[in-house]
């Protein structure tokens, strides 16, 4: 299986608490619910077509808290999320968890970077996470994302947690896809690539050439 990440950020690359206030107040997080003023049908038809592509979906503790309580409580057969997420298999990350109290999840304990790596030896569609900050940057770290698929919305918060650390790897990516909303938000599907720098100075005049 493909690993691919999903997750809503800020122009300045928080993550944190995009649906609502009390999302996620962790750090003294103040500024929850940024999204929000830019939600639009455009946005919905872009995290529909993500869950079409879903074959499992892998999140980190806190997580999937959160979208067990709210999700668990949408029976609506047309809705494409909630059919995903309460039907397919799905694994937490956790080494505190054993009863995780949504149907169809498997607890990941030990090593979680060896057991996800051996996930994706497995055939089937895309092992999807969504959100799951801190387990995503252990995913990159460790060289297991295939692609990240990101929402970026036109707000700064100015802090926050956010998607790549000061030390996370250098890397590259390829764009393979983007559109934009009708709201403002600008969706990127990137691959990684090798990390590749200048091997020469910049000119003297201090102006790069293109």
């Amino acid at each position: 299986m493909r690993l691919t990440v999903h997750t809503f950020l800020t122009v300045d690359g928080v993550m944190q608490g995009p649906g609502a206030a009390d999302e996620d107040p962790s750090g003294g997080f103040t500024r929850g619910g940024w999204l929000v003023p830019y939600a639009d049908e455009d946005m919905g038809a872009i995290v529909d077509d993500w869950f079409t592509r879903a074959g499992a979906i892998l999140l980190g503790r806190t997580t999937f808290d959160m979208m067990r309580d709210y999700w668990t409580q949408v029976t609506d057969p047309d809705d494409l999320v909630g059919v995903a997420l309460n039907g397919l298999p799905k694994y937490l990350a956790s080494r505190t968890v054993s009863e995780p109290g949504w149907a169809a999840t498997t607890v990941l304990q030990g090593d979680v970077v060896e057991a996800i790596a051996a996930l994706k030896e497995k055939p089937g569609e895309e092992l999807q996470v969504h959100g799951s900050g801190a387990l995503v940057r252990t995913l990159h770290a460790a060289g297991l994302v295939d692609e990240f698929r990101l929402l970026v919305f036109p707000v700064a918060v100015g802090h926050g947690k956010r998607l790549f650390a000061e030390d996370a790897p250098p890397t590259g990516f390829d764009l393979v896809e983007q559109r934009r909303t009708r709201s403002g938000a600008v969706y990127s599907a990137l691959r990684p690539t090798p990390f590749e720098a200048a091997d020469h100075p910049m000119p003297e005049d201090g102006r790069a050439t293109f």
